[in-house]
């Protein structure tokens, strides 16, 4: 939305060091993928592999640190 003519050339601080930051490392973005695809996007789950998982854990008692 823009409100004149005036306005319409003005771009903030921050808008223009982002676009500095990316001329100068152009492969920025992908980078940015990569490092989200690294950490958040897993494999799906085997179901059979997490149930054996689970029934094979053995409990913990409620206090660690005291024997019986």
């Amino acid at each position: 939305m823009k409100f004149s003519k005036q306005f319409s050339l003005y771009q903030s601080e921050a808008t223009q060091f982002l676009n500095g930051l990316k001329q100068a490392n152009p492969n920025l973005e992908q980078s940015q993928r990569d490092g989200r695809a690294l950490l958040w996007d897993k494999a799906p789950i085997d179901l059979d592999n997490q149930r054996r998982v689970n029934e094979a854990r053995v409990k913990q008692q409620a206090y660690v640190y005291q024997t019986k």
